[in-house]
């Protein structure tokens, strides 16, 4: 299986979208390579803007933007284009309604060894929290071009988010991406996996170990987080009664708080939830972070065998 980044995926989702519309702008904080905006940023130089390490006046500057019919893509780090700029973006942009898409790489522990200040583990929960905000969280290269080429037709903010590790790029290379309606992966009867990001990989790798103990997984991935697809979940829940969520990031304001609304209020199913729980990360490699902080096929195998138990 080959691996690539996802980060790269938003790269070349950008340069494509660059050369289909000239109003589709650019602008980066002092992390051009990092965000593999080098290719958008040589092919238009006219339309790439490096605003330098000042997040805040970037998202200002988006907003101005989108005034005269422009589309601008702001791109740093999920910390910084969340935490640092939460302000400028609930005012400038939510408040406002406008057609800013905030682009986010190095989400979660997958980071690595810059530790804990640049990963990011509640950014999904501020950003869902958001009127008129649309959240993203795609699983490959593939998905995550996909994703980036699709939001620049959606009218509105949209938080779009990705990684830095390479991971594998298994979804199909051709495929249409449809805001708020999620994929079913792998139809079974036994239980409902919901996953999102980087750990749809460890889920579907799941869903293969558990077919082994006689388990019929159902997998669903959850690439938009806000509007969710509520009817693909409550649909799977009704099937399975009981329900698995895993992400890489808080348990707090997540995926798996998202799917708990849903059945508490619409259908109440057993759940149980793979995610970070209420813990900053630390410097480590990707992998040996994902296990100390349980976000592994094996801790996706379990949380399926100890729900199932709850029917």
């Amino acid at each position: 299986m080959e691996k690539k980044d996802t980060r790269s995926g938003f790269g070349a989702g950008l340069t494509e979208l660059g050369e289909k519309n000239e109003n589709i702008v650019a602008l980066c904080a002092d992390l051009t390579g990092s965000l593999k905006m080098n290719d958008f940023k040589d092919k238009f130089p006219d339309r790439f803007f490096q605003v330098g390490i000042a997040e805040s006046n970037m998202i200002g500057i988006a907003a101005g933007m989108t005034i005269g019919g422009k589309i601008p893509f702001t791109g740093t780090f999920a910390n910084f284009s969340t935490s640092r700029v939460y302000d400028q973006i609930r005012q400038s942009i939510a408040y406002s309604g406008k057609n800013v898409k905030i682009c986010a790489s190095h989400a979660g522990v997958t980071l690595g060894e810059d530790g804990a200040t640049h990963q990011v583990l509640e950014d999904i929960g501020m950003m869902k929290m958001l009127p008129h905000m649309t959240v993203i969280n795609p699983c490959d290269y593939n998905q995550t071009k996909a994703a980036t080429i699709a939001i620049a037709d959606h009218i509105g903010p949209v938080y779009l988010r990705f990684g830095r590790p390479k991971v594998p790029n298994f979804t199909d290379p051709n495929q249409e991406f449809k805001i708020g309606e999620a994929i079913n992966i792998n139809s079974g009867t036994d239980v409902t996996i919901i996953a999102t990001g980087h750990l749809v990989w460890e889920a579907l790798e799941a869903v293969k170990e558990l077919e082994k103990k006689n388990i019929s997984a159902e997998l669903i991935n959850i690439h938009t987080i806000k509007p969710l697809d509520k009817n693909a979940i409550l649909e799977s829940a009704s099937k399975t009664r009981c329900v698995v969520t895993a992400e890489e990031h808080m348990l707090n304001g997540g995926l798996g708080d998202s799917v708990a609304q849903l059945l508490s209020r619409s259908l109440p199913t057993p759940l149980e939830m793979v995610g970070v729980d209420d813990t900053f990360g630390e410097s480590g490699t990707p992998r040996g972070l994902m296990e100390k902080y349980g976000l592994t096929t094996y801790n996706i195998i379990e949380s399926c065998e100890k729900v199932m138990k709850r029917k």
